[in-house]
């Protein structure tokens, strides 16, 4: 019986199988980095432990330093969460060889599986159709590509190769990255099927023989290849497709001879079906079946491990779950990393909704680990419900202090294709630009206005004399007051001024200030009136009204010229760790050219040259940290003769 689980990961997974052990009365072991001593997961496990290192993000690679700290608290199990342990067989048979229990598949299955070179092949034999390439003999009739990471996933180590000249880069890219990121840099090809849909099954297997197939998911809605969306079951499927689906997951459980949780995933296009991989772990969108199963899958997990059979057989699958993963993320930057300090975390509690977070208000998000900040899920009786009850709860999410993705999912949730459930791997990529750059300008003007009016309100009432004085009142009147705040690329410059005990504005035509107390605002908008919520916090200035979130800069009367930045300044996008440096000084490069490469939250970027020119200046080195908007290298334009 097992009493003690030290939970070899961090962040919502690590809290995730916190709550299941409480439940079932096991005492919890943390280990962290000192990158994430103040994290939420720290705080709630029994026992913390730190894993020393000086490279956070590595910290939590070491198998030897976590087998350790097990010892050390008492543990007598070890639950790899998921991630890069818990596909490991090294680590895992490290975990048995030290006495412990591990909450996982055997080795041997995680060995197999764990090379989808390997695992290509034994499904083949098991007779589950598969997808493949021969890097060695391809021709452009096989165009366009897959390569892929053989120990990866999570989207690292991909390219699409559309052009055999371009074969060999993109190659050497994946291997680099899949070299980063696992440690092994070999990679395989597969025909590449943009229209077809991503679409998982739910494994569970236990010792005595028993194999459970507990319904499937459907995971297209992706970006970088990473899954973003994901329901169950998997909607408007035909029935022998879904049934074969079931089929072929069965015989890869058994194939692999498989024990504990795992994933099979496919590619469906249209009537034909492909084997992906196996996942030998947990998945992140794991909570969506046990919505629709209502099973625990954690405490099967445990009891598995216990080497109890799973009693009796499968449940059926009922009603419909939609997750939706939130990343600190710039969808309409390329996906860009974001770090900062979250200063307001709120997701509005409703009883069909469940959130699974690694961040709470005050929580610091940096570039060490993976971006994804909280997996907000909706169960309901039919998926039109779930849709509906999923968007309400992203809009009236309150999330400020860093730049997420919240905003794409609403969209996601609200777009024709999806709702009709005609999904696949490349609709967010065909559809980004209507998701992200959709927003209504009068939305994003009736915010602005209210943050005018929020801000003068909430500073005059925080004087520390004269409080009294209605806001922006003057005595001599004379031109109206103004706050200029920026939104990205976007300027509002909102003028305001005070009528009796009143603050007025005409920024937006036809949008009357019908109140302003504390930090409300209440606008009218013809025979509407909204209230918004505005929320000051140094120059940031977030508004919550009735369509959603909207955040502000405040913009200063007054710039210090020292933070200005001399022309042709190439600017890290992200904070990053520098990783290659393409040039040096007095260079002269092309439009497009490699600068710089960056890597943040395990992902690489690549800074080009946004024009011809000439390097003439120089500050990134490999190793060096880098803040966002820090100066990488300036290229000066080539002038011609004239």
């Amino acid at each position: 019986m097992i009493r003690r689980i030290l939970v070899a990961n961090r962040g919502e997974i690590a809290r995730r199988v916190f709550r299941t052990c409480r439940a079932l009365g096991i005492a919890t072991v943390a280990v962290h980095s000192d990158a994430d001593a103040t994290a939420p997961f720290v705080a709630e496990a029994d026992t913390a432990i730190r894993l020393p290192g000086s490279a956070p993000a590595d910290t939590y690679l070491r198998g030897d330093l976590i087998i350790e700290a097990a010892r050390a608290a008492g543990a007598d199990a070890i639950h790899p969460g998921y991630g890069f342990l818990s596909e490991t067989a090294a680590f895992a048979s490290a975990v048995e060889a030290a006495g412990l229990t591990w909450i996982g598949p055997k080795p041997a299955s995680i060995a197999t599986m764990g090379s989808k070179v390997d695992a290509k092949r034994v499904m083949a034999a098991a007779g589950v159709p598969v997808l493949e390439v021969d890097l060695a003999t391809v021709t452009a009739a096989d165009l366009p590509l897959l390569v892929k990471a053989s120990a990866g996933g999570g989207g690292r180590g991909m390219r699409i190769v559309e052009s055999l000249d371009l074969l060999a880069e993109q190659i050497a890219k994946a291997e680099a990255e899949a070299a980063s990121a696992f440690g092994d840099g070999t990679v395989f090809a597969e025909p590449y099927l943009p229209t077809a849909r991503h679409v998982e099954v739910q494994v569970l297997a236990d010792t005595h023989g028993t194999v459970w197939v507990l319904g499937d998911r459907d995971c297209s809605i992706q970006r970088r290849h990473q899954k973003v969306v994901e329901e169950a079951p998997a909607p408007y499927l035909p029935d022998q497709t879904r049934t074969a689906l079931h089929v072929f997951a069965r015989a890869a459980a058994q194939a692999a001879g498989y024990r504990g949780a795992g994933t099979v995933e496919f590619l469906v296009d249209q009537d034909r079906i492909f084997f992906l991989e196996m996942n030998t772990r947990l998945q992140v969108e794991h909570p969506v079946t046990e919505c629709v199963t209502g099973l625990d899958l954690v405490a099967l997990q445990i009891a598995v491990a216990e080497g109890k059979p799973l009693p009796g057989e499968a449940p059926a699958i009922s009603g419909h779950a939609i997750e939706v993963r939130l990343y600190a993320e710039d969808p309409a930057a390329g996906f860009a990393p974001q770090t900062g300090r979250i200063r307001i975390f709120d997701m509005p509690e409703h009883p069909g909704v469940r959130v699974d977070s690694a961040v709470e208000a005050g929580s610091d998000v940096g570039v060490h680990y993976d971006a994804m900040l909280a997996k907000i899920i909706a169960c309901a009786d039919d998926r039109d419900t779930a849709i509906r009850m999923l968007g309400d709860i992203l809009r009236r999410a309150r999330l400020h202090g860093i730049t997420t993705n919240l905003d794409l999912l609403r969209a996601v949730l609200g777009d024709e294709e999806f709702v009709a459930g005609r999904m696949h791997t490349t609709l967010l990529d065909e559809r980004l630009d209507l998701w992200t750059g959709g927003d209504d300008p009068r939305r994003l003007a009736k915010a602005a206005m209210a943050a005018a009016i929020g801000q003068a309100t909430q500073t005059a009432a925080a004087a520390p004399v004269l409080n009294r004085i209605p806001p922006a009142w003057r005595n001599a009147a004379s031109q109206p007051r103004q706050r200029t705040y920026r939104r990205g690329q976007q300027q509002y410059v909102v003028t305001y001024t005070s009528i009796g005990d009143r603050l007025m504005s005409d920024f937006v035509a036809g949008v009357d200030v019908i109140d302003a107390r504390g930090n409300q605002v209440v606008l009218s908008d013809g025979p509407i009136r909204e209230t918004y919520r505005v929320t000051v916090a140094g120059t940031a200035v977030d508004v919550d009204g009735p369509s959603g979130s909207v955040g502000f800069e405040l913009i200063p009367t007054f710039v210090d010229p020292a933070e200005t930045v001399a022309h042709g300044s190439l600017l890290a996008p992200m904070p990053a760790a520098i990783t290659a440096v393409a040039v040096d000084v007095g260079a002269v490069v092309s439009k497009g050219d490699p600068i710089v490469v960056l890597e943040a939250m395990k992902m690489q970027h690549t800074v080009t040259a946004p024009t011809d020119g000439t390097v003439t200046a120089l500050t990134a080195s490999v190793g060096r940290q880098v803040v966002a908007g820090a100066v990488l290298a300036v290229i000066s334009v080539v002038e011609e003769d004239r």
